[in-house]
Parts: structure tokens; C-alpha cells; sequence
């Protein structure tokens, strides 16, 4: 919350003071702003955490790709090695069979390291999806709160009361957020 949206709420609040009807909406837009002020940490937080498991997913594949290289690489000695002739056949045998041990062993551990990468991934796809929902449900909750304050202006209560479904509705939002697994 920005220091003009506190000055704003400190004058809404000194205007309920000379109006006591006005008092209800005063305090339904202190509990709004404290509503805005966690549904935005927590879109701000569901979005680092959407970033740090992306950046994770990142350095998954770039280790798969590594894998992937690496046995390649192997395969191709080990086929070079079989075409070639050599003086000491016994150690080019040696180092052909070395080879192709170690491009399978690169192609077995490239699926676990596929499977992480993709749990990753997805994790970041509902990181994602909970950020939207916070954002979301904090753009309802402030405008929520906007509404609600032009009852102080208007002395129309039908603002307060639009204010109060609007923000609902972001809450609900917010709740739908936070379920997201």
C-alpha cells in the first residue's frame, strides 16, 4: 500500500469522525486495506516462488541437455573406435566398450533427470496460476475499496455496498488461490 493510498484512508478517516453514519465505511475500508495489503504479499510471494522454480527448471534441462551431450559424445567414440584400426586391438576393444558403458549409462539417467525437470515445471504452471488468482483478486479488493470510498463523498450507501460485493469477490478469489496444490 503507497503512502498517498494511506493519506487517503487518514482523511477518509478524519471525515467519518465528523460524521458518525460514515463511521461503518470507514472501518469496512481499514479492513479492506489490510485485505489488499496480504493478498498483494502473498501475489508477490507466489510470484518469487514462480520465478525460483522456473530458474530451477531452467538448470534441470540445461543438466539433461549435459547428459544428453555427454552421451552422444560416447556413442560416437564407441562407433569411431569400431571402425578404426588400431596396433593394440585388445585396448581399442577395451575403450569401444567403456564407451558405449557410459553413453548407456548417460541415457539411463537422463529420464530421472527429464522427470524432474517436468515436475518442475509444472509446479512453476501452478505457481503461476496462484499468482494470477492473488493479482486478480487483488485488483477486486482494490477497486472494492475505491467504491466503498466514494460513499464518504457521495453519502450514497449503495457505493458502500457495491464496494463490499466487489471485495467479497476478490476474497473469494484469494481463497480460490490459496487452494491451488
Amino acid at each position: 500500500m503507497s503512502a498517498d493510498e494511506l493519506q487517503e484512508l487518514e482523511e477518509h478517516a478524519e471525515h467519518a469522525h465528523n460524521n458518525p453514519s460514515m463511521a461503518p465505511v470507514s472501518l469496512t475500508m481499514a479492513a479492506l486495506a489490510v485485505f489488499v495489503a496480504v493478498v498483494s504479499l502473498l501475489g508477490h510471494r507466489a510470484h518469487t516462488e514462480e520465478v525460483v522454480l522456473q530458474a530451477k527448471a531452467s538448470d534441470q534441462w540445461s543438466y539433461y541437455q549435459a547428459k544428453n551431450i555427454r552421451q552422444h559424445e560416447d556413442e560416437l567414440f564407441g562407433d569411431l573406435s569400431g571402425a578404426v584400426a588400431s596396433k593394440d586391438a585388445a585396448k581399442l576393444d577395451n575403450f569401444r566398450e567403456k564407451s558405449i558403458q557410459e553413453a548407456e549409462r548417460y541415457k539411463q539417467e537422463k529420464s530421472g533427470i527429464q522427470d524432474e525437470a517436468r515436475k518442475l515445471e509444472s509446479e512453476v504452471g501452478m505457481e503461476r496460476k496462484r499468482a494470477d488468482r492473488y493479482d486478480l483478486a487483488e485488483v477486486f479488493l482494490e477497486i472494492g475499496l475505491v467504491i466503498t470510498s466514494i460513499t464518504l463523498l457521495s453519502g450514497r450507501r449503495v457505493f458502500w455496498h457495491l464496494g463490499i460485493v466487489l471485495s467479497l469477490l476478490g476474497m473469494v478469489i484469494a481463497v480460490t488461490g490459496a487452494m491451488i496444490h
